[in-house]
């Protein structure tokens, strides 16, 4: 979870952020919601490359990106939607599904490339 929140100061540095702020005032609640599932999705992205980072300094013990794999599909919002209702809506989503929550992070960590994280231009989430 605190790389989730490195990737999300990441996106503030470089105006991500601001950006979709901009551009969610001007839209639907789920257009909105829709763009800020890329948003969260791409902070799950910069989570893999950060995990990678430290992975490669030595600083995660085993089991940690394992957790952490966990922990993503466990927070994905059809998860949370169907524990705490019974049912999902996929159109109220503001950080995406289980599986494409763990993709993006997978995709950060396995590539450690930053150009492979624009979720804003990805066809498929």
């Amino acid at each position: 979870m605190i790389a989730h929140e490195v990737g999300h100061h990441i996106q503030k540095l470089l105006g991500t952020s601001d950006k979709v702020d901009a551009a969610q005032r001007r839209m639907s609640e789920v257009d909105a919601n829709r763009l800020s599932v890329r948003l969260e999705l791409q902070a799950d992205f910069y989570a893999g490359i950060f995990a990678r980072h430290i992975q490669k300094q030595g600083l995660l013990e085993e089991g940690d990106i394992e957790e952490a794999l966990r922990a993503a599909s466990a927070i994905g919002d059809d998860a949370i939607q169907q524990q705490s209702t019974g049912h999902v809506v996929p159109d109220s989503f503001t950080h995406g599904t289980s599986e494409q929550r763990l993709r993006w992070f997978r995709r950060g960590f396995e590539t450690g490339d930053i150009r492979q994280g624009d979720t804003f231009s990805a066809p498929s989430l």
